[in-house]
């Protein structure tokens, strides 16, 4: 292992500028050189040229009829031009820039030249040049990511003699058991199967070896940093009072349902333990979430502490505390908001309150973790929307108390793939369950073309003294992009809609603003809503059953998802119509799944399929790996078994002292918190 983790100065040919060259590929030690996986490899076909079509890569094999020729042209700029004599025919063979292969060539010696073959000129542009003894093992060539420093061939030569001296070196990750139960090669074998394969199958089974060892490496090192982070942390034991906490429950007008039962258990058993919580309550629009939370938030109380619920914007703080605050007054328990929006008194009175303990809740936005807010015993932090949330802003809120539990919430699906991958040194507690005789929203895509059957339907639903919101993509006229905006809509629908109260609402108006129009149309004193998707996430409003979304296709599924989750949510039949003149296929797909499905999962799912998972996050998210060798959507099952292999293999040898040789690498790899 120690010569694995040798510069790669120690290889013969690698100088400073060979060296910074590699760097800048991620490339400083042997190891990282034998685990530089080629990104595909082409296939090294002899061909007749007569056989071979037009811009095929093809291996031909002749004699050099003429010395090269080296023309130089611009800065840095060659062309090697050389003829080779084929049983009939010259071909001229021209090579861009690398004019070193000039010595390759003698007149009357036998030469194999790789290239691409152009039909019209009889030519062919040379790639690279064989030698018969490595043509004859390999059938394959690996092709690399570089960059203008380094070229193919030295980066080629530098990995055989890396791959020659040291591959039998590397440490075995898997023991027998292991490799036998999943069918995998040794290191060496992956290493040498990956590089230079002899053929196609070998290649394969390398590359499915090498996945699973990166997927596997891993989960290793989240579970390590889990542990970690489980015995630096010593967190608050929360000896909450069972039979309030079951009271608390009773109040709620519905049974909760076995997936909510299921997530409170796991979320109780870990603030009754002496480890801080960290912990992802995920689930789907509509599935209980918010009485999770409240009464997690009950049981620390009821064990002498303060807890906190931070949202991400001040309409969905003001919801949860409208909507949680007469819950906890049952219980004579105290609930206060703090947002931006208080006045300088007002904020300095209310924090005086809850540095005295006068206040058993705090509800809030961004407010809630300011260097002047002070608690009396923070024990609970629960964070809705958190990925809204930057990590330094949760970690602040988190450092307000004695390492309080932390829950986080998500009403955005995540696949399980991307679940076990990105917040995998997190405990997950998933609710996949809605709540009984919720009926589905049925959902319509309609082109621009049609917006008087629109209208027509939403007259009908008005007369029926049901609400609508209405979306659009931006709040007023733009010149850059086509689109329709809040600002239009709004005074259309005065026109269309006369005898109806109709508001306006998005994120450039005033606080108070913003939450007079809210709390009007919570109380049914507005019958249509025109807003921008300020609205997406939190908004309650029973009495809601149209959520009509202007161009459509400039959303994406999980977007879409969640607007259609702000209705659906009181005991009538609700519709979701999504109008667009979609141009292209993905935009197409994206609304054709919404009208198929309300599944959220399914949806998240379609979404990875069509954004990629570097999407699904944004980029904001901190710690997205970027796997060199595996890809999430195809080898989901692999990352399966490897998360469920990792686990078991901590469970029974937490310090890893039955695999030394894993226990040695991940020594040697610089972990990295990825919260």
């Amino acid at each position: 292992m120690s010569d694995l983790l040798k510069s790669v100065s120690y290889l013969s040919g690698v100088g400073s500028k060979t060296q910074q060259a590699l760097a800048e590929l991620g490339i400083f030690t042997i190891q990282d050189l034998l685990y530089y996986f080629p990104l595909r490899y082409e296939d090294l076909l002899l061909k007749s040229v007569d056989e071979a079509s037009d811009q095929e890569k093809i291996v031909i094999k002749g004699v050099v009829a003429s010395n090269p020729v080296l023309r130089r042209f611009g800065y840095k700029k060659t062309m090697l031009i050389v003829r080779i004599l084929l049983d009939t025919e010259t071909i001229p063979v021209t090579f861009f820039n690398q004019p070193w292969l000039q010595d390759k060539f003698l007149v009357g010696q036998e030469a194999l030249v790789y290239g691409r073959w152009n039909e019209a000129k009889r030519s062919l542009t040379g790639i690279k040049v064989l030698n018969q003894t490595s043509f004859d093992q390999e059938s394959l060539a690996s092709i690399y990511p570089t960059n203008k420093k380094i070229h193919q061939t030295t980066l080629i030569k530098l990995i055989k003699q890396a791959v020659t001296k040291y591959a039998n070196q590397a440490l075995e990750i898997f023991d027998s058991s292991l490799r036998t139960k999943y069918h995998l090669l040794s290191e060496s074998q992956i290493i040498k199967g990956m590089h230079f394969p002899t053929d196609a199958q070998q290649a394969q089974s390398a590359r499915r070896s090498a996945k699973f060892r990166e997927l596997f490496l891993y989960q290793a090192r989240l579970a390590q940093l889990k542990q970690a982070n489980a015995q630096d942390v010593s967190g608050l034991r929360e000896e909450y009072n069972e039979s309030y906490v079951e009271k608390f429950i009773q109040q709620f007008h519905f049974s909760l349902t076995l997936a909510q039962k299921r997530v409170l258990h796991e979320i109780l058993q870990d603030m009754k333990s002496d480890q801080a919580m960290n912990r992802l309550l995920q689930g789907d629009v509509g599935s209980g979430k918010t009485a999770v939370a409240a009464t997690t938030m009950f049981a620390s109380i009821t064990a002498g502490f303060q807890a906190v619920l931070m949202a991400p914007t001040e309409i969905l703080a003001q919801q949860h505390y409208l909507k949680l605050k007469p819950l906890f007054a049952q219980f004579q328990l105290t609930t206060t908001l703090l947002t931006s929006s208080l006045t300088p008194a007002q904020r300095s009175q209310e924090l005086s309150k809850i540095k005295q303990g006068r206040y058993n809740i705090i509800i809030g936005t961004q407010a809630l973790f300011q260097d002047d807010v002070t608690y009396n015993h923070l024990g609970l932090v629960v964070i809705d929307e958190q990925h809204r949330f930057g990590v330094e802003q949760r970690r602040a809120l988190r450092q307000k108390g004695s390492c309080p539990d932390v829950l986080l919430m998500t009403a955005t699906p995540i696949p399980r793939t991307l679940a076990i991958t990105y917040y995998g040194e997190m405990d997950l507690s998933i609710i996949d369950e809605l709540p009984a005789g919720r009926k589905k929203v049925e959902t319509y895509w309609l082109r621009f073309n049609k917006m008087d059957q629109v209208h027509r339907f939403l007259q009908i639903q008005l007369q029926q003294h049901a609400q609508v919101f209405v979306i659009a993509p931006l709040i007023s006229e733009s010149e850059k992009m086509d689109l329709h905006n809040a600002e239009d809509i709004y005074e259309q629908m005065k026109v269309e809609f006369p005898q109806k109260k109709i508001s306006l609402l998005h994120g450039q108006m005033a606080a108070d603003d913003k939450e007079i129009v809210m709390q009007d149309f919570q109380k049914q004193r507005i019958d249509i809503l025109v807003s921008t998707t300020v609205v997406e996430v939190g908004v309650d409003v029973p009495n809601a059953t149209v959520m009509v979304i202007y161009n459509a296709d400039r959303f994406g599924l999980s977007q879409l998802h969640q607007l259609r989750g702000r209705v659906g949510r009181g005991r009538r039949q609700s519709y979701c119509i999504l109008i667009a003149d979609p141009h292209n296929k993905t935009a197409i797909e994206r609304l054709r799944i919404m009208t198929q499905t309300n599944d959220g999962f399914k949806l998240a799912q379609k979404d990875l399929q069509l954004r990629g998972s570097g999407d699904v996050f944004g980029k904001k998210q901190s710690g997205v790996p970027n796997f060199k060798v595996a890809d999430l959507l195809a080898d989901e099952q692999i990352l399966i078994a490897a998360h469920q292999e990792v686990e078991q293999l901590f469970a029974q040898d937490p310090q890893l002292h039955k695999h030394p040789e894993l226990r040695a690498y991940l020594k040697s790899q610089k972990l990295q918190t990825l919260d």
